[in-house]
């Protein structure tokens, strides 16, 4: 996604590390996004459908591995987690403020399993080129140097039906000698190649990635 906006382009590094944060998550405060009073959107209700996702998970554990979860990585004692699993059920229909308080809960939010599911309810960014102002952004029709693909401007509709491994390839099938570094297996432009170290004779679109990914190079001769 490239923010095309004229208000955005005098932003420096900072400015741009919380567009990342926000977007991505990264340093969630519990205690905010689960502060009664406060409407359910954005971030608030991400964060709280994930504890309740997390809480639906940990009720569906075995009660051994649920409560090794518990003393694990959460740090709670056993008899707190035995009588936490035992009101869990209730619990996950209490309102934000009420799992708020409760400790057990607060433990569980510090947990990398839970930080894991709170990113995933996130987007993805790339962080070093977001916010990394020196940094050249890839010009649409250009070639990204590390598969040797097109880069290819796309509406938001369009993204379902875009397969990289056809629509931005930009080489034909011309053979091209190329010695494999290590086997490999991998999809393009439909079909698929399952390459064993050595000598290989491969299409042009296939040495060129290869080639850009460090899994091969161009033979003596191509």
């Amino acid at each position: 996604v490239h923010v095309t906006d004229i208000a955005v382009r005098g932003w420096e590094s900072p400015e741009r590390r919380e567009v990342v944060d926000y977007i991505c998550g990264i340093g969630i405060d519990p205690g905010v996004m689960l502060a009664p009073g406060r409407a359910p959107a954005g971030w608030r209700r991400r964060y709280a459908d994930a504890l309740r996702d997390h809480l639906l998970w940990l009720a569906g554990l075995d009660p051994a591995e649920a409560a090794a979860y518990l003393t694990g990585p959460a740090g709670i004692g056993k008899r707190a987690a035995t009588e936490f699993l035992a009101g869990l059920d209730a619990l996950r229909e209490e309102d934000a403020g009420a799992l708020r308080e409760n400790r057990i809960v607060r433990a569980i939010t510090g947990t990398p399993e839970f930080e894991e599911r709170v990113r995933d309810a996130g987007a993805r960014a790339d962080e070093p080129v977001t916010t990394d102002i020196k940094r050249l952004i890839r010009a649409p029709g250009s070639l990204h140097g590390g598969s040797g693909m097109r880069v290819v401007p796309l509406d938001a509709r369009d993204l379902a039906d875009f397969d990289p491994l056809v629509d931005a390839v930009v080489f034909g099938d011309r053979e091209v000698r190329v010695d494999v570094k290590a086997n490999f297996t991998t999809s393009l432009l439909g079909n698929t190649y399952a390459l064993k170290a050595g000598p290989a004779s491969v299409p042009e679109a296939l040495a060129v990635f290869l080639c850009c990914r460090n899994m091969a190079e161009i033979a003596g001769g191509a």
